[in-house]
C-alpha cells in the first residue's frame, strides 16, 4: 500500500510520519511472571498539523491459530515532536498506569525510554521501559522491554504489524 505524506504535516514531524495510518498484525509476549503467549494488535496514528500525533493501541490475546480468545492491552496518548527528532511521548494505560517517555527518532526507526510512571493504588507494579519501533521492508515491528514485578529491564513483548 502506497503511504504520502499529509500536506499538513508539522516540519517537526518529518521524523515520524512514516508511522501515520493504521497498523495491524501479530505479535508475542513473554515475562518471567507470566505464561508465554500470542496476540493480535491494531495501531492508530493520527495527526492534525500540529507538532504531535494521537496514538491509540488495543490487543487482544489468540489462540495458537490466530483466532480472537479475549481482548487485552489498551493504551492512548501522544507523541509530541520536538526539533532535531526528539519526541516526547505521554501513554495511559486501562490498567491503572501514565507513562512520560523520551528519545529519537531517525530513518525509520523511533527509540523511547521511560522517564516517568504513576500508577493507581489498584496497578500492579510497573517502573520503566524502553520502545524501539522500526520500518523494516514497509512493516512497522517493534520491541517493549519492561521492568515490573520486582523483574529488571527485559523483553517483554515484540511484534510485526502491517500498514491497514
Amino acid at each position: 500500500m502506497a503511504f504520502e505524506i499529509p500536506e499538513n504535516l508539522h516540519p517537526d514531524c518529518g521524523p515520524i510520519a512514516w508511522l501515520l495510518g493504521t497498523w495491524r498484525g501479530n505479535g508475542h509476549g513473554d515475562y518471567p511472571t507470566i505464561e508465554p503467549f500470542q496476540y493480535g494488535q491494531e495501531l492508530i496514528f493520527q495527526q492534525d498539523g500540529r507538532p504531535f500525533f494521537h496514538y491509540l493501541a488495543r490487543s487482544w490475546i489468540v489462540d495458537e491459530e490466530g483466532n480472537k480468545v479475549r481482548d487485552a492491552a489498551q493504551e492512548t496518548g501522544f507523541i509530541r515532536a520536538r526539533p532535531e527528532g526528539k519526541v516526547e511521548v505521554l501513554l495511559t494505560h486501562m490498567t491503572g498506569f501514565v507513562e512520560i517517555w523520551y528519545g529519537d527518532a531517525a530513518s525509520g526507526k523511533l527509540e523511547i525510554v521511560t522517564d516517568a510512571v504513576a500508577r493507581t493504588d489498584s496497578a500492579k507494579e510497573y517502573v520503566g521501559g524502553k520502545r524501539l519501533y522500526g520500518n523494516v521492508e514497509g512493516d512497522l515491528l517493534y520491541a517493549f522491554d519492561m521492568a515490573a514485578m520486582g523483574q529488571p529491564l527485559q523483553p517483554h513483548l515484540w511484534a510485526r504489524l502491517r500498514r491497514a
